[in-house]
């Protein structure tokens, strides 16, 4: 659970955009939106999960936050301390307290790198004069924190000798070898068989004990609500839904969140489901409906649904809110 106090994140209103080449001499120049006055929070020591579809803006909103994408309007937050606008050499120190995972281990470790060179060059980077004696030591430490016993056994491997898990477990050691504060999770077992993922997701969880916030995108609802203190449902840039996730799963109040949730597999085979497709595809982010951006897909939709685009408003008690101007309808 989070931290008392402010929060460790805090993005309000972000927009990001993305300008696209033109489609020959004379086509216009098409704007991605990729983001749409997005807000969060992440406390130290909580784990906030981002679920939606493929194109919803999960990874953009990460790369905006982390300032690897630069955004066009909003704040961004990082321990009280405004980071919107911040050049390469003011954020030089921030980075090592923001770290990133990625979905594919294989893509993310330099074949050329053995284990420990992997593990050792974020020391390299930001603790060059440190002792290599300290910095071996400290790989070391790390190797043994995610599980890789005993160290001396990987240190000298190079990614491909290594299993898919064993991979992500050095990527995940690379990511907490400068003790960040922040850890920025893209899709972090998607890649990984079955047999694997509770482990990875299980350390991940093991690491908050130490107050480390993190950032978590899947688009698996089972693993948000089992490892996640709280959901944010990201549907076309926007945040559709949003609250604490046992009452997101478990009472969803958007029809979007509702569709996701009724593909989630039931344990129980006798137990009935029925599924509710959505219809067609996410639409183009360069070319977002008017209104609510859902509405062409959505089965409760109205015809004001195409003049309002809603915010989100509170469901309930609680922090739990979803943007729909049809709340209470059935589905």
């Amino acid at each position: 659970m989070a931290a008392p106090g402010p929060p460790l994140l805090d993005v309000r209103d972000l927009v990001t955009r993305y300008q696209m080449a033109r489609s020959g001499i004379r086509g216009p120049r098409r704007t991605v939106r990729a983001l749409e006055g997005v807000s969060l929070t992440v406390g130290a020591g909580e784990t906030v999960a981002l679920v939606g579809e493929s194109g919803s803006g999960k990874t953009t909103l990460a790369q905006s936050v982390t300032r690897m994408v630069e955004p066009r309007e909003g704040t961004i937050r990082f321990r009280g301390q405004d980071i919107t606008r911040m050049g390469p050499r003011e954020m030089r120190p921030l980075r090592r307290q923001m770290q990133m995972i990625y979905q594919d281990p294989y893509e993310s470790l330099d074949p050329r790198f053995r284990v420990r060179r992997t593990i050792a060059e974020p020391l390299a980077v930001h603790e060059s004069r440190t002792a290599r004696a300290w910095r071996a030591e400290r790989v070391t430490e790390m190797l043994d924190l995610v599980g890789l016993h005993p160290p001396e056994l990987y240190l000298d491997r190079f990614p491909h000798e290594l299993s898919g898990g064993q991979r992500q477990r050095v990527a995940i050691a690379a990511a907490m070898v400068l003790k960040p504060l922040l850890l920025i999770a893209d899709e972090p077992v998607s890649m990984l068989d079955v047999s694997v993922r509770m482990g990875i997701l299980t350390l991940l969880d093991a690491l908050r004990a130490g107050g480390l916030g993190i950032m978590m995108i899947t688009h698996d609802l089972s693993t948000a609500a089992h490892f996640a203190d709280r959901i944010y449902v990201m549907y076309l840039g926007r945040i559709v839904e949003e609250g604490p996730a046992a009452r997101v799963i478990g009472d969803p109040a958007h029809p979007y969140t509702r569709a996701l949730i009724s593909a989630v597999p039931r344990p129980d085979p006798l137990e009935p489901s029925a599924p509710r497709i959505l219809a067609g595809e996410a639409p183009d982010a360069a070319h977002v409906p008017p209104g609510c951006r859902f509405h062409p897909r959505c089965p409760i939709a109205a015809p004001d649904c195409a003049d309002h685009d809603p915010r989100l408003i509170p469901v309930g008690s609680g922090a739990h809110s979803a943007a729909c101007i049809r709340l209470g309808v059935a589905s």
